[in-house]
């Protein structure tokens, strides 16, 4: 483990650099930290998620999640470094089937809702979307594994599942998109 911060302030930053997990330092506007920080939101709307009542498997999982998306910044933030692996990926998929299995099949879009749990988990979907689409911009100008990138596209399908699920539970049921409504 690293040094522990014990002041919070360094003044290091007011140039408008930071320092990566490597000692080297970059623009805070670099696409490497908007990639990370991007994940450090989409954990903590998963937090938010969680500070609403949720089904305990549901919040084990989640929880579980937030784990590996510290070590997915942690990753990104520390350039060369591999914390997310397939044996994650596959957690996430194995997540996905089995939330989506007792789900009826999709025949209309889903607006974001279905009470308070549901909505926080589309936000937070909407949240690792963006990051996945920054972690591809990344991609496009360094190094990045592709498990990171899995990691973020399987993780925003489950926490569309997990929506439904939520909605479901809570008795609001899911909104779905009236095209017709004019």
């Amino acid at each position: 483990m690293g040094n522990r911060l014990s002041k919070i302030y360094t003044r290091t930053g007011d140039d408008g650099s930071t320092g990566l997990g490597d000692g080297s330092r970059v623009a805070k506007d670099s696409a490497r930290v908007s990639a990370y920080g991007t994940i450090d939101e989409a954990n903590c709307a998963i937090g938010v998620l969680l500070a609403a009542p949720v089904p305990d498997p549901i919040r084990e999982l989640l929880t579980r999640i937030q784990h590996q998306l510290f070590d997915l910044g942690g990753e990104l933030c520390i350039p060369g470094h591999a914390a997310i692996h397939d044996a994650d990926v596959d957690a996430l998929e194995h997540a996905l089937d089995g939330y989506n299995a007792d789900l009826p099949p999709l025949k209309e879009f889903i607006l974001p809702g279905g009470g308070e749990a549901a909505a926080r988990c589309h936000l937070a979907r909407t949240i690792v979307r963006r990051a996945e689409r920054e972690t591809v911009t990344l991609s496009r100008l360094e190094t990045v594994r592709p498990q990171p990138l899995r990691y973020l596209n399987r993780l925003s399908d489950l926490l569309f599942v997990l929506s439904r699920v939520l909605a479901r539970a809570s008795g609001a049921g899911e909104v779905t998109w009236n095209h017709e409504r004019r």
